[in-house]
């Protein structure tokens, strides 16, 4: 049956998101869209900001009003007035300070990708239920109102049975983009295929099977990669992601009833249509594009999670994290991937 409206999206109580107080681990582009949306569109505090390079840390921490800057994780995770961190270094460091943050006994919240590979994950998700704290990847879109109406249509089965799913996600890079770095994990599987993947597997679930193409690109990393993925409900997943190119990253979820068409980027904030295969009826969600404000809603789903005592947060559980990775694995495998961590010493 065609919904005769878009769902609302749900939001947690205000007197159930306590104002927390928050480190950050990695000064960098993304930290300064955390920040903003954390200092401006949330009750939540920043305590301490922490860098390799002091100069770079005291810089930041006076652009956020952020009272403690300090060298290096260890000097953070020592302060007793931190209760959450937010790991924004490059990603072969997500998982060792994720790892060491746990081991600190504070609560974490990890840039996507978690870790490099699920074995790396399933540390992770093993080490927060050892120490009973919180562990989520901030994977920033399913935190956002857009995919918890589109979480709601699925599960109301409002698009019928799911056949297909198409979706890109390309960029161009120049060449001196850290994305070209082997490095630092390098490639545009962790950066932008990670959201492709994570979206299969949440319209999906985990893939059955797995084919992949890669094309390299200079110094070392892989360029382009393509992806065809089957899953148990009988649906495909056809995959790309390029540095190579800007691509449209659409994406579509096609259903017997119905069809989901998102507009680029898939993954961002932006507009929706849901349209009957009769095509006699639309349904439009639209928002404005305000990017990066919207990781407000991750920040406070942290809070939410930590203030229910769990170690897992039900919109991200780790388990989607490890069956993330594990097709970026099997990917990789494929495409011939292996990133220096990797490597036997």
């Amino acid at each position: 049956m065609f919904p005769a409206t878009l769902p609302a999206p749900r939001r947690h109580p205000e007197n159930q998101i306590p104002a927390l107080r928050w480190g950050i681990v990695g000064p960098g582009w993304i930290a300064d869209h955390f920040a903003n949306a954390l200092h401006h569109h949330t009750r939540q505090q920043l305590v301490a900001v922490s860098s390799r390079s002091l100069d770079k840390a005291q810089a930041f921490a006076r652009k956020w009003e952020i009272p403690h800057a300090v060298v290096g994780i260890d000097a953070l995770l020592a302060r007793d007035d931190i209760d959450v961190v937010y790991i924004a270094t490059p990603h072969n460091h997500h998982f060792p300070d994720g790892l060491r943050t746990l081991r600190a006994g504070k609560h974490v919240l990890i840039e996507k990708p978690l870790a490099l590979n699920a074995q790396q994950a399933l540390q992770l998700q093993q080490e927060a239920q050892q120490q009973q704290r919180l562990c989520i990847e901030a994977m920033w879109c399913d935190f956002a109102p857009k995919y918890d109406v589109i979480r709601q249509l699925l599960d109301d089965g409002a698009l019928g049975d799911i056949h297909t799913l198409i979706a890109d996600h390309g960029e161009h890079f120049t060449p001196d983009h850290r994305i070209f770095n082997p490095d630092l994990a390098g490639g545009p599987m962790l950066d932008l295929g990670s959201y492709l993947v994570s979206f299969s597997v949440m319209v999906g679930g985990a893939p059955e099977s797995i084919s992949a193409k890669g094309q390299p690109a200079p110094g070392g990393v892989n360029g382009q990669t393509s992806m065809l993925m089957t899953h148990h409900s009988g649906m495909h997943s056809v995959l790309n992601t390029t540095l190579f190119s800007n691509t449209p990253g659409t994406a579509v979820i096609a259903g017997r009833d119905a069809t989901l068409y998102l507009d680029g980027q898939f993954y961002a904030p932006g507009h929706f249509r849901l349209t009957s295969s009769d095509g006699r009826h639309t349904l439009h969600w639209e928002e404005p594009n305000n990017r990066y404000i919207q990781l407000s809603h991750e920040i406070d789903h942290t809070a939410w999670c930590i203030h229910q005592g769990l170690s897992e947060s039900p919109l991200r559980p780790l388990s989607a994290s490890l069956a993330t990775l594990a097709a970026m694995d099997e990917v990789r495998k494929q495409i011939g991937v292996v990133f220096n961590e990797e490597r036997p010493a």
